[in-house]
């Protein structure tokens, strides 16, 4: 059985009268890249600063690698990496010595640092580059340089807060790289996103949060399963989405069909049939087509079909 490095139990955070995560739980194996994928607000930065030792849970229990991270917060967050979202670099500082700078904040010195260094500039594809001014560098670049930062201490976990923000496409291959590559040699990475394509090529099992809680937790290829050929969302005239709503949930090529709004949410088994079908219902009851969209299953769709609306509302 796969070891057990993070353990979440019903962790909780408010600020003021506004709950950013209401009960989140799960558990994640050692050398998993795990998921953390939902719109802006969902509550993903909240999640990871709490798992992270930054902020503290109102409630609920944190262990890493069966230390209490409430209780013995230093000794856990030492086993912990994150990569935040804004980058923490000096711009007038060279790529090293932004290196050697947070690696001293870890407590590394001497030949282990040089070390450190070393083995993160060529992990992340910077080497010939690292006496350069952090401000001559791209945007992918200097996300690669963080990346490198979080890599100093050789963490058990490295946490990955939307490490592809901002950075062009081939920068965002070689992020990529980095982390399948850190994932080959046994590092456990929690990888958070609202980039459903980034989650599907990287992660192996993902959790999708919407208003603080995860509504949706397994493989991609299993979610994307659970709304079978794909989804097609149809806007139709007031009044009468309920008609057709009541005609189409009997067709066989209809998985599930949910009305909302004006909205038309339906999970096929074929796509094509269940069209065909459900156009010739709207014809029959005179019905006014508004909007018609065709969607093949996958993390979008899944999200979509869970909640209604899309993960870059």
């Amino acid at each position: 059985m796969s070891e057990t490095v993070l353990l979440v139990e019903n962790i909780h955070k408010s600020f003021d009268q506004f709950h950013a995560v209401q009960g989140i739980s799960f558990v994640l194996k050692k050398g998993e890249v795990f998921g953390l994928l939902g719109p802006n607000g969902a509550g993903k930065t909240t999640t990871i600063s709490m798992l992270t030792g930054l902020i503290r849970p109102d409630q609920g229990r944190i262990m890493v690698e069966g230390i209490n991270l409430l209780e013995q917060t230093n000794q856990a967050k030492m086993k912990l990496g994150l990569v935040p979202q804004e980058l923490a670099l000096y711009p007038t500082l060279s790529a090293r010595e932004n290196l050697s700078f947070f690696g001293q904040v870890y407590g590394l010195h001497g030949s282990q640092l040089k070390k450190q260094i070393e083995q993160s500039l060529e992990m992340v594809g910077l080497k010939d580059r690292a006496n350069e001014a952090i401000k001559r560098f791209s945007g992918g670049m200097k996300r690669r340089i963080n990346i490198a930062a979080g890599l100093l201490h050789q963490p058990d976990i490295l946490f990955l807060d939307e490490p592809t923000v901002g950075v062009d496409p081939q920068s965002r291959n070689t992020i990529f790289e980095s982390i399948e590559s850190l994932n080959r040699a046994g590092m456990t990475l929690i990888y958070i996103t609202h980039y459903m394509e980034e989650a599907q090529r990287l992660c192996q099992r993902v959790a999708i949060m919407d208003q603080g809680q995860i509504i949706a937790l397994d493989s991609p290829a299993n979610l994307i399963n659970s709304v079978g050929q794909g989804l097609i969302r149809i806007g139709l005239n007031n009044g009468h989405g309920v008609q057709v709503q009541n005609e189409a949930r009997h067709l066989s090529s209809v998985r599930s069909i949910v009305h909302h709004d004006d909205f038309l949410d339906v999970q096929t088994n074929d796509n094509q049939a269940a069209l065909l079908s459900i156009m010739e219902i709207i014809r029959r009851v005179q019905a006014k087509l508004t909007s018609l969209h065709i969607m093949e299953a996958n993390l979008e769709t899944v999200f979509l079909s869970l909640t209604g609306k899309t993960l870059r509302d």
